[in-house]
This record gives C-alpha cells, structure tokens and sequence, in this order.
C-alpha cells in the first residue's frame, strides 16, 4: 500500500513527550493538563485554555530513581512515568489528574506532589475514583468527583470556564475526533484492511498525547485518503489478531506482532481505541456533567470493575469485538507486575480458548512484557508460533 501522507509526522510526534504541538499549544497560552488512564474524562482536559495530554515515556532507559521510591516489583509503565518526571521530562505539565486505578498508580501520582517535580507554584495533583461498578447513584457519585477534583482546582487555580456552554463546545470537539478515529479504525473490517494496526496505533497514540485542535485538521485529510486507498494484492499477513491488555503507547511492539506474519486490526489496550473512541450523547435537558459520567461509566472495560456481571460483561466484550473485526485469535498480554491485567489475561485467555459464557471458542495467546520493548527474540517466537497455529486451523477449516 502506498505511505500515508502524514504517518512520519505522527510518528515524530510520539517521541517526546513534549513535543512540538505541545510546545506550541503552550506558547499560545494554554495549559497543559496530564493524566495517566483511559477512564479520565477527556473533554474536561480540554477546556476553555487548557489542552489535554495522556503521558507516556518515548524511549525509556534506565529507571534507577523510580525503583528506589517504588521498588522493582512495581508496574513497570508507572514507574517509567515517574522516572522521567524526576528527568524533567514533564515540567511543562500545569497539572496531573489521576486515578484510583491501583497501588502503583496512585503512588506514581502522590511523587509528583511529594518530591516537588513539577517546577510550577500552582501544579496540583488530583485523583479521581471511578466506581467500580454501574448505575444510576455510581454515576452521580462519579460527576460529584469530577466537580469537586478537576473542575474545582482548574477554576481556582487556572481561572478554567466549566460553564454547560464550554463543556458542551469540549465534548462538541471531542467527538469530532471519536468520529475520524472510528471511521479510520474501521478500514481494519474489511477482508484486507486498508490501513495496518501499526499505523492506526500511531494515529490514535497522537490522538491522546497532543493538543487535540492541532491534529485534528491532519485527521481529516487521513481519513479522506485512507476512502481510496487500495489494499496489496495479495495481502502481507497470514492471520488477523485483536490485542488485549494492559498500556500499549510503544507502536513497535504492535509493528512486532506485525512483522510476525499477523495483522492487528482491533485494540483493546490501555490507550486503545476500543473503549474510548466512542461518541458522548448529551440527552435533551441534560447536563453535560451527567453526560460525561454516565458515558464513562457504560464504557468501562477495565478489569478494575469487580461484580460477576462486569467480569462476564468484558468477556463478551472481546468476543463481540474479535467477531466484528474479523479476528482469528487473541493476544492478550500484560504489563509485568499488573494485578489487574494478570489476573484478568488467565482468565480470559481460559474463558475465550474453551468457550466459557460466550458462543463459541476463539484461540488465545497470552504473553507478561516489561515497558520497554526487551526480549524481543522470545517474543517473536511466541508471536510467530500463534500465528501458525492460526494458518493452520484455517487451512483445517477449509479442508
């Protein structure tokens, strides 16, 4: 397939954090607002002068510092975010909201107060609690933290407008990127998809870690190109795969699976499309408040979620997407150390392989990784014998 225009301007972007989009958002003004989880409101980070960025650590080395004040049995990605805090990776940040995903996490975000490292008098730090489980008391506890967490010290600190009015025009904007980011995503439907999971897990990656209204405009014209974009020939994969897991923002690990003989065409990952790409609904007379928390709340698929029904809900959730996206089989991998992600990999990795509460089996791969991209060999090896399983039962099938 021919290059897309802009794939080596994403790609540039993505290998600093403080890239050139955040450098010029900063010098119109606005204030940087970082968070670190998928079930952060995005719009409320992109209000009235502030911008939003999810951090990441592009090219981390060593993480000595962040080992001492976390020890090496720690979530990996946490502690890559707090060594590079302590590198002056993120003093261009006003302000971190965070949340109460788990220990790590949350330890991760109280250094940032504690150690001072942000050099900026008015940083705060601020860590929300989404419900772990859903309805109508759970969202309205959920709005009530919004309030009282982020909008509050935004205004108090940053003079942030949170009128209906502004919030309205944040999530206004924000589904015109859920709009580009679903319609470039679903290129990765058809027979032979037109785009490859490496270069629409660029895509979205810039979606989350650059100021939204400077990349939007270089959306548009993606997803126009991507209408008449013809696919190779005769397709350069063996099998189709769905990755599932815990935070994938390193694209080269998604060109691995890839260069294995896979293509990845849907992403259900921390910084993944599937959940979060979704539209937010403001009903009629609602407010954009409820709006929010309601949305976030039905789109959670974080294994954080306790209560037998959510646990059997997200399996059927990868099972649904894999069917819509045409998948043959599943990687689901995790984070080294992550509790959540760990125990959520076996069981469904078991679940989904044997048919357990859904219509039928689908073959799982499950893999543990560190942050960085290390023991590449081994992972391609893993990687390259499931795809010829995959080749093989389809041969099978069509025998």
């Amino acid at each position: 397939m021919r290059d897309l225009k802009h794939l080596t301007y994403f790609e540039d972007l993505l290998q600093e954090a403080n890239n050139a989009l955040v450098v010029q958002a900063q010098a119109e003004g606005k204030k940087c607002v970082a968070f670190v989880c998928e079930n952060t409101p995005e719009p409320l980070m992109n209000l009235d002068n502030t911008f939003g960025v999810r951090l990441h650590a592009p090219n981390t080395g060593s993480m000595d510092i962040a080992t001492y004040y976390m020890t090496n049995r720690s979530c990996p990605y946490s502690k890559s975010i707090l060594e590079r805090a302590f590198e002056g990776g993120y003093n261009f940040i006003s302000a971190l909201i965070g949340q109460e995903c788990c220990t790590t996490m949350n330890r991760m975000e109280q250094y940032f107060d504690y150690c001072k490292l942000i050099p900026n008098e008015k940083f705060f730090t601020a860590c929300i609690d989404m419900p772990i489980k859903k309805g109508d008391w759970y969202a309205g506890y959920f709005r009530r933290q919004i309030e009282k967490k982020i909008l509050t010290p935004m205004k108090e600190t940053y003079g942030v407008d949170y009128s209906e009015e502004k919030l309205m025009d944040a999530i206004e904007r924000h589904n015109e990127i859920c709009r580009l980011i679903t319609e470039i995503g679903s290129y990765r439907k058809l027979d032979n998809p037109t785009i490859t999971g490496y270069e629409f897990h660029v895509i979205q990656l810039v979606t989350l870690v650059c100021p939204k209204y400077l990349i939007v405009d270089k959306l548009r014209e993606t997803a126009e190109e991507l209408k008449t974009r013809e696919p190779d020939e005769k397709p350069d994969y063996r099998a189709k795969v769905m990755l599932v897991g815990s935070e994938i923002d390193d694209p080269e690990f998604t060109k691995l699976v890839e260069m294995c003989g896979a293509r990845v065409v849907a992403d259900r990952y921390c910084f993944g499309s599937l959940p979060g790409r979704e539209e937010i609904a403001v009903q009629p007379g609602q407010h954009p408040l409820d709006a929010l928390a309601e949305h976030y709340m039905k789109i959670n698929e974080c294994p954080r979620s306790m209560g037998t029904e959510n646990i059997i809900a997200r399996k059927q959730y990868l099972y649904d997407i894999a069917k819509e996206y045409k998948a043959d089989g599943i990687i689901l991998q995790n984070m080294k150390f992550c509790e959540y992600w760990g125990y959520e990999r076996a069981i469904a990795a078991k679940w989904l392989a044997e048919g357990l509460n859904v219509p039928s089996a689908i073959p799982t791969c499950q893999i543990e990784r560190d942050y960085a991209n290390a023991a590449t060999g081994q992972l391609r090896t893993r990687f390259q014998a499931f795809v010829e399983s995959l080749e093989i039962k389809k041969l099978q099938a069509n025998a």
